[in-house]
Formats: C-alpha cells, structure tokens, sequence
C-alpha cells in the first residue's frame, strides 16, 4: 500500500506552474506536456482544469491581473494608516509576495499578443492610477504624484524581475526608494 497521499492538484497549481513556465519559456512554451511534467502528473489531468491550451493562456492573464494588481490594490486600499505609510504598506507587499515576478515575462507575450497586450496596459494603468492617488493623498500635486507614482510602479517591476538582489539588500533599497519617493 502507497503511503504518499498526493495532493489534488487544483486550476491554480496549473495557472502558477504555467506562470513560471512562461518566465523561462515565453508563451509558445507554455504546453501542456511540459507543464504536466513539472507538475509530475500526467498530460490528462489538465482537461480536468481546461478545456485547451488556450483556455489555458486565458487563464493566466485573468490571475495575473487579478491576482498581482487587483488583489494588491484593495488590500493597499483597506490599509488604515497615514497615506505615506500606505504606499511603503503597497510597496513592501508587492515585493515581498513577489507580486511583480510575472510582469516581465507578460510584457513580452504582450508584445506578440493582442488580448495580451489590452490586459498588461488594462493593469499598468491601474497601477498607475492608484499610485498617483496614493502620492496625491500625500500632498503630492497631480503631475507630481503621476510622476512618482509611475516611478514606483515601474522600480518595483524591473526590481522585481531584472535584478537578482538577495532579499536584504533588496529591503535596504526599497526602503530608500521609499523614502526618495515620498520625500522623506
């Protein structure tokens, strides 16, 4: 008898495993074969979660921007404290949970892809537009605060995705950023 009590392999492992795929492989290699294999299930467990590959790279777009802008967005939203200290609140949980890891990896498939293309700027933008609300209910003037919120927006995704820092000094800068950003 099997001791190993295999976990049921649920719609999101396949979106995360393909998610990462994508980093290494760009969208033409996010296949079902290979992802079964780093999943090490066979290929049929995927029509469990999807109809195709399509229903598939659907899928990822709808979880990245669900999941790394919008659920960023309402829990910053939620935070009760000074403004400032909301964008280092939204600033530090992006970096820590790595909520910007697929941004890259997106971009270029947004390159090649129409639907992938509406969704990245569909998200950019609402980075953007939060960010500047942030900076503006910190006192910032509008051109000021979409200046700055751009900016954050745009370090902590090529922070996240171009620069293999280890963590700490990863935390060092962020915070400097921080600081730089909101003039402290």
């Amino acid at each position: 008898m099997d001791n190993h009590v295999r976990r049921r392999l649920g719609r999101d492992d396949w979106i995360l495993a393909a998610l990462d795929l994508l980093i290494i492989a760009g969208i033409e290699g996010v296949k079902v074969v290979p992802l079964a294999e780093r999943l090490g299930v066979t290929s049929g467990s995927f029509y469990w979660h999807f109809k195709n590959r399509q229903e598939l790279h659907d899928a990822l777009l709808v979880y990245w921007e669900q999941e790394m802008t919008d659920s960023a967005i309402e829990s910053a939203k939620t935070f009760e404290g000074p403004p400032e200290e909301r964008i280092w609140y939204l600033m530090e949980q992006v970096m820590s949970a790595g909520l910007a890891r697929f941004d890259l990896a997106v971009w270029h498939w947004a390159e090649t892809n129409p639907i992938a293309e509406e969704t990245f700027r569909r998200a950019l933008n609402k980075r953007f537009a939060f960010a500047r609300l942030m900076f503006e209910q910190v006192g910032f003037d509008r051109v000021q605060a979409e200046a700055r919120g751009r900016m954050m927006a745009l370090y902590m995704m090529g922070e996240s995705t171009l620069i293999p820092d280890a963590p700490r000094r990863r935390k060092r800068l962020l915070r400097l950023n921080y600081e730089i950003l909101v003039g402290a």
